[in-house]
């Protein structure tokens, strides 16, 4: 397990890897920058990512968080959250007179350009993740036409597709492995010539999170996963302790969310955080459980990470000048709002 120390009484078993993945980590400094490059506002569409803390922050910066694109206003700054988003989008910031950055992170990027080759090829895509989620929004985007869902296991029976011998699946990238493959044995079990992406698609963070949970979670009489209740990848989290055995698993965004109730009879509190969970809030869980006897920690590590993504490339050109730009030359209103 690659645990530190050894200790007896209340303890604390900490996941490594957790927190910030690549693509979460390059997508808020994306907003930062911006916000330092250009100053305040930056429209931000959907969540930049999926965690209450990490919002608010950027809030207080002087980042706006909008639903849709028409609610920035010609003439400003709009970032794409690190989900991604369909075609569409891009088009109606086109339409809308604005300039933009595109955060969206690059394993995700990586699924749509499968989606779009798979569909240029004629294939049906199955593509297996959560209804809603702005990630499946976004790919299934990039060819409505090729491209059905697949919500788990229970989906499978309904899929119809044109030609049997011309299918391949796609996931989101912040699913749980195990109900993934759950549903693509299922998959094959209905479509024996269902063909599988050239890569993983489920990104290594997610996998190497889960798979630190995994060690820990049978020795865990509870796991307090600290994440966003909506976020995919943190409540999958909670989903594969109690499957590793854990007695109880609970998602919190914040330490005083915690209920000292759920300590009884606990003497090893497994924690870990999702992928879009800055170290700070572990920091505070820690610290939380320190004070009520937890102070022994050690570490669970179920692998490295090294992999770091560069920012995106719209943050080296002058972008107030370029929004300035459309609003005028299309008669639009311009200027900050």
């Amino acid at each position: 397990m690659g645990r530190m120390t050894a200790s007896t009484g209340r303890r604390v078993l900490l996941a490594a890897p957790r927190g910030y993945c690549a693509g979460v980590d390059r997508a808020v400094i994306a907003v930062e920058k911006a916000l330092e490059q250009y100053g305040a506002p930056v429209y931000v569409r959907h969540e930049i990512v999926h965690n209450k803390y990490v919002v608010q922050t950027l809030e207080k910066k002087g980042a706006i968080f909008v639903e849709r694109t028409e609610e920035v206003p010609p003439g400003n700054i709009v970032m794409f959250s690190a989900h991604g988003v369909a075609p569409v989008v891009h088009e109606e910031a086109e339409r809308g007179r604005l300039a933009t950055i595109d955060a969206t992170c690059p394993l995700v990027t990586k699924v749509h350009k499968e989606a779009v080759r798979f569909a240029k090829e004629d294939y049906d895509i199955l593509l297996i993740g959560h209804e809603g989620h702005e990630e499946v929004i976004g790919t299934s985007g990039e060819a409505p036409e090729h491209i059905q869902l697949v919500d788990g296991p229970g989906d499978v029976e309904k899929v119809e597709v044109r030609d049997p011998s011309k299918v391949v699946w796609l996931s989101q990238t912040t699913l749980s492995v195990d109900e993934t493959m759950e549903t693509v044995d299922a998959l094959k079990e209905k479509f024996p010539q269902l063909i599988s992406p050239p890569s993983d698609d489920i990104c290594y963070a997610t996998q190497n999170r889960q798979l630190a949970v995994k060690q820990m979670g049978a020795e865990a009489d509870l796991v307090i996963v600290v994440g966003s209740r909506n976020s995919s990848n943190s409540k999958r989290l909670v989903e594969v302790a109690k499957l590793a055995g854990a007695r109880e698993a609970y998602l919190v965004d914040f330490a005083d969310e915690i209920d000292e109730a759920w300590l009884e009879g606990v003497t090893t509190v497994g924690v870990t955080s999702g992928a879009s969970v800055p170290e700070v809030l572990v920091e505070q869980v820690l610290e939380w459980l320190s004070q009520r006897g937890f102070e022994d920690v050690e570490i669970v590590k179920a692998a490295e990470e090294s992999i770091t993504f560069s920012l995106p490339k719209e943050l080296r050109r002058d972008l107030r000048e370029e929004a300035a730009a459309l609003a005028a030359e299309r008669g639009g209103a311009g200027g900050a709002a």
